[in-house]
């Protein structure tokens, strides 16, 4: 065995013993501790004793201690007084925690620091904010919760501080976005009489609402859910397999609607399509829908030979030939109506029955439809939406935020309804929802999360139901189930039988002799 080894089985050893006897003489380390505590006790007492009572302080003490020793047991007794004392006096204190930090004043603190460089005024003569300042000087009240995460501030800024342009705004909102955290949404209020922002913390809103029958009026479409602060009631919906009270954003159409149509513009993958699909479903018990798919990905194939249902394009040409159709329609039914007005009849269930409008990304195909010097398909909207509400049209439009530009203006002026999803910038938020947003979106943004805005409401926060497409494999299936559960199908006992092969072959020579002569434009029937 090498020397090392023998060195260090020897420490090893010696620290175990060590471990071992201050286990073992710990009571008597703790008794002479005790005995020397009494010891300076005693010491110090006597000092302190003036000279002429120390006499009889001697003398009371041997008295006492003669009559302990004459008692039967006293020494005994008087000895296992003393350990016991000195047991008790020898013990060793608890060693006091050091007190938990403040993270809550490191926090707003640290909120203070990053405030003054934009609020701070360096020729203010008392200045609200300042390098050698306190946060309780600026701010008035805030609220953390059991995490240690701010939810709630209140704070002053000077008189000077441009808190009118949203640019300023835009500043501080970002600062105490940053400071508070990114992971959640923040609502500012500014008080621009009294120079106070209340700052609140939302909480999350539900992201497992599937599709389903909401309790809704006929003309009133559930764009999603939102806070308690954004609705004014509540509707009973099914989530997790359990019955809730959710908030709904209540879009209203027809004829007496103040916002008559709809514009949506999200990022990519973040639930534009599945809000067609989620008004479609809404739309089909009472009305009928013209669908065009102009990105051509096949999100509303599940539609395809509904009832209720008269066309899903995906292509130029059918997506034009089904708008002027549309737009024609939109005649015909106004022509109906003024008729029925003026004779006092009623209008035919024809006329009055709603027509749904359904545009998924139609910027594609104007880019199209200009490579090949066709009409735009977005011009011949111009009717559906100028009269759609009087003719009971509808018109849905949604597409990227990318392609906002290529909106055409028409589109833009006569949406007043409108849907930003996904992660966006205040300033492309202003832009598409029409007014500057007073909430900070979180840095996380999931699927089919959002703001809407109807008419000249304010923004509200938005989360659209999951509305998955059936067709598609990936998606989960319970939610596909819901979203096939909803769909219209159509009943096999009233539709035609089968033809026979003798009428399938007659068919095939006839269309065989016609295959050369064109197809005129008058034949285009959108109920295919």
């Amino acid at each position: 065995m090498s020397l090392n080894r023998q060195l260090s089985r020897g420490r090893d050893f010696a620290r175990t013993a060590g471990d071992h006897a201050a286990d073992m003489f710990a009571p008597l380390t703790m008794i002479g501790r005790g005995l020397r505590s009494h010891a300076d006790w005693a010491k110090g007492r006597w000092a302190a004793t003036p000279k002429e009572r120390r006499g009889p302080t001697l003398f009371l003490t041997a008295a006492a201690l003669l009559g302990v020793a004459l008692l039967p047991h006293g020494p005994l007794f008087a000895l296992i007084a003393l350990m016991g004392s000195a047991a008790w006096a020898g013990r060793r204190p608890k060693a006091v925690p050091p007190p938990a930090p403040d993270l809550a004043g490191a926090k707003l603190a640290a909120l203070y620091a990053a405030l003054t460089p934009y609020l701070g005024g360096f020729d203010d003569a008392a200045p609200l904010y300042h390098a050698e300042g306190d946060h309780k000087d600026a701010f008035d009240s805030w609220t953390f919760d059991e995490e240690g995460r701010l939810t709630a501030l209140e704070l002053r800024y000077p008189l000077y501080f441009t808190d009118t342009e949203p640019g300023a705004r835009a500043r501080i909102e970002q600062v105490l976005q940053g400071k508070a955290g990114r992971s959640r949404e923040y609502r500012f209020d500014w008080d621009e009489e009294q120079n106070k922002l209340r700052v609140t913390a939302l909480t999350p809103l539900a992201t497992d609402i599937p599709a389903q029958v909401f309790v809704t009026t006929p003309g009133e479409i559930v764009l999603g859910f939102t806070d308690a602060q954004g609705s004014s009631r509540t509707i009973p919906v099914t989530q997790a397999g359990v019955t809730v009270q959710q908030p709904p954003v209540v879009w209203r159409t027809g004829s007496r609607a103040a916002e008559p149509h709809l514009l949506a513009l999200g990022a990519t993958g973040y639930g534009t399509s599945s809000l067609i699909r989620s008004i479609a479903l809404q739309a089909l018990p009472h009305g009928d829908l013209v669908v065009i798919d102009g990105a051509g990905t096949g999100e509303h194939a599940c539609l395809v030979n509904r009832p209720g249902v008269h066309t899903v394009e995906t292509s130029l040409h059918g997506a034009v030939a089904a708008l002027e159709w549309a737009a024609k329609e939109t005649e015909r039914r106004l022509s109906a109506l003024n008729a029925s007005r003026q004779y006092g009849v009623p209008a035919p269930p024809d006329v009055t029955r709603p027509l749904w409008l359904l545009l998924d990304h139609p910027t594609e195909l104007s880019e199209l439809a200009q490579a090949e010097g066709r009409p735009d398909p977005q011009d011949l909207l111009e009717v559906p939406l100028r009269h759609g509400r009087a003719a009971r049209v509808t018109v849905v439009i949604a597409d990227g935020l990318d392609a906002r530009d290529r909106i055409s203006p028409s589109v833009r002026a006569t949406t007043r309804a409108r849907v930003v999803l996904g992660p966006v910038h205040p300033e492309l938020a202003a832009e598409a929802l029409g007014v500057p947003l007073d909430i900070c979106p979180a840095s996380h943004t999931p699927p089919g999360r959002g703001y809407a805005r109807l008419g000249t409401a304010a923004p509200v926060r938005l989360q659209v139901p999951v509305t998955a497409d059936p067709l598609d494999d990936e998606a989960p299936a319970a939610d596909r189930d819901a979203v096939i559960a909803l769909l219209p199908h159509r009943d096999t006992r009233e539709e035609a039988p089968a033809p026979t092969t003798a009428v399938l072959l007659d068919k095939a020579v006839l269309l065989d002799k016609t295959a050369t002569r064109p197809n005129p434009a008058h034949d285009y029937d959108v109920r295919r």
